[in-house]
């Protein structure tokens, strides 16, 4: 199981919300390069990073922090947060991001995302399902669609995406563990690489995840609340 160190950045500090929620940050870090630079010390094989202002704005906002991060370590590191054309996609690629997530528009034009998977590659594409209540939410979960999340990965699959990043908001930065019935149900029925974001509070969860034969998840607050120790979850899960 691939773990996943989150780095959620508002106004180029190192944050995480609750419940996707912006009024209700907790900032962990200034610097959010220190935060990559430690998990890596400990670890971490992969970083996912995010822009929760350029989620609401559409555009990336965050440029200078997430230049920082890439040069900062040398592991994959997937990017999600208002990537919203093929232009943005490049340039993030050329900065030195592994994966683009698409959520936003992976939902209002779908087609885009079969194009992205054919101009960049299935290891490049990430897209974001963000669901609340099973519905998926849009416009950094401002908004929910008329889309179910099972909806949503059957027709990413058949657009030839290989990784969903699915989080379930109502546990997204609460501690009160992942929504594995959901995740696996996913994993099950599109064969995908269907990454667990949202809840993570426990190595108990972690392990619930493995025996589910679930390959990824993302593991934010319990790392920055130090419930889960990194090394200890790498050396167990990776």
């Amino acid at each position: 199981m691939q773990l996943y160190p989150a780095i959620d950045m508002k106004g180029g500090k190192c944050v995480r919300l609750t419940q996707g929620l912006f009024d209700q940050v907790k900032i962990y870090s200034d610097t959010p390069a220190d935060m990559a630079r430690l998990w890596v010390s400990q670890g971490a094989t992969f970083l996912h990073i995010v822009d929760l202002d350029g989620a609401l704005a559409g555009r990336s906002v965050n440029e200078e922090a997430i230049r920082a991060i890439v040069s900062s370590v040398d592991v994959p590191i997937q990017l999600g947060g208002g990537i919203r054309s093929a232009e943005a996609v490049q340039y993030m690629l050329d900065l030195g991001i592994t994966r683009c997530i698409i959520g936003t528009r992976a939902v209002q034009q779908p087609e885009f995302i079969r194009d992205l998977v054919a101009q960049f590659g299935t290891e490049r594409i990430v897209v974001g399902v963000d669901a609340k209540d099973g519905m998926v939410a849009v416009e950094g979960w401002e908004k929910v669609s008329s889309l179910t999340a099972r909806e949503l990965c059957m027709q990413m699959k058949a657009y030839g995406v290989e990784h969903i990043v699915y989080t379930d908001i109502s546990r997204d930065g609460t501690l009160t563990g992942p929504n594995v019935e959901a995740t696996k149900e996913l994993t099950e029925l599109t064969g995908m690489d269907i990454i667990a974001s949202g809840g993570m509070s426990c190595m108990e969860d972690l392990a619930a995840l493995h025996e589910n034969g679930i390959r990824g998840a993302i593991i934010g607050k319990a790392l920055y609340e130090k419930k889960i120790s990194l090394p200890e979850a790498v050396a167990r899960f990776e």
